[in-house]
């Protein structure tokens, strides 16, 4: 049983049961699931994962006090920590009573606010353009097991919904960004004889190709030690991921270089072709900057067409 079973299980068996008999009239007002940080919030924790923060438990989302007021998130909260500290051998933390940050009462507010810097999940193009990724993936992961008030359900899908120029502008500089590191700068760095250089190139390719796919995807790439498992389950070029990983896994002495560099250009081709089909780039070659531009020049918001191409990396 994974993190997100184990929390509706607890939920179902325990917190529904507490919420129906000792507050039917927050029913109506509140949302329950688990989402935010942790591995267990993307369904990929394992037997390691639980040395940490596995436990029991689930998050109670609360409007803002004109609706609950602190009275009653105070009995919640209370409620909350007598649940039973146990669950098919799992033991919830005893230094939090509420349940702590991740678990427990939360305020929906405060959460996103938190998460992505706004309330209620409206932001600003230069939000949109400035907050990583694994922020937004965080605030969206998960599951909502009930939500008969529906704002933390409408925050999730306002968050969801990126604004296609921002997509166009984070796609326009990772795809420069591998043009530069990977067609460029990795042969050049081993014709100096920097093959640490040549390997920070490689890197540098990879984690712009994976956060080019991901948004060729339309969702947000997680937290990096994440990110390739992530990768593997997308819809469209997940396959990548085998090449991705050998390109950041092994050395680059003789043949090995050559491969690489067949790698990359294996990567760039198969990222072209999916901006081909999606009709993000009219260039027609396999060169990846001029791919940047175009996708660049596809922008609709001059404002934002017209920042550096790396504004939103």
């Amino acid at each position: 049983m994974n993190g997100l079973e184990l929390s509706r299980a607890y939920y179902e068996a325990y917190g529904k049961p507490m919420l129906e008999r000792d507050f039917p009239d927050l029913l109506p007002l509140i949302a329950v699931g688990l989402m935010g940080s942790g591995s267990e919030c993307y369904g990929y924790d394992d037997g390691l994962s639980r040395d940490h923060d596995f436990e029991p438990g689930f998050c109670i989302f609360l409007p803002g006090e004109d609706v609950v007021d602190r009275s009653t998130a105070f009995r919640l909260e209370r409620a909350y920590a007598k649940l039973p500290r146990s669950m098919d051998g799992a033991s919830r933390s005893l230094t939090a009573p509420t349940g702590g940050a991740r678990k427990g009462v939360l305020r929906t507010a405060e959460f996103f606010t938190d998460k992505v810097g706004s309330p209620d999940g409206r932001l600003t193009v230069d939000q949109w353009l400035r907050l990583p990724d694994y922020a937004l993936s965080e605030a969206t992961n998960g599951i909502i097991f009930d939500d008969p008030y529906s704002e933390v359900t409408r925050i999730r899908e306002r968050l969801m919904d990126q604004p296609e120029d921002v997509r166009r502008k984070k796609l326009a500089g990772h795809v420069l960004l591998m043009a530069q590191a990977g067609q460029y700068n990795y042969a050049r760095c081993l014709k100096h004889g920097e093959t640490g250089a040549a390997q920070l190139a490689v890197m540098r390719f990879v984690e712009s190709a994976m956060q080019a796919v991901f948004l060729l995807n339309r969702t947000y790439m997680p937290y990096y030690k994440w990110a390739f498992r992530a990768l593997r389950a997308l819809p469209r070029l997940r396959l990548l991921a085998e090449l991705m990983e050998c390109l950041i896994t092994t050395g680059n002495d003789g043949e090995s270089a050559a491969d690489k560099q067949d790698m990359i250009e294996s990567i760039a081709a198969d990222v072209i072709d999916e901006l081909i089909d999606q009709d993000l780039t009219k260039a027609n070659c396999g060169d990846l900057e001029k791919h940047a531009y175009s996708i660049q020049d596809g922008i609709r918001d001059a404002s934002i067409r017209n920042m550096h191409i790396l504004a939103a990396v």
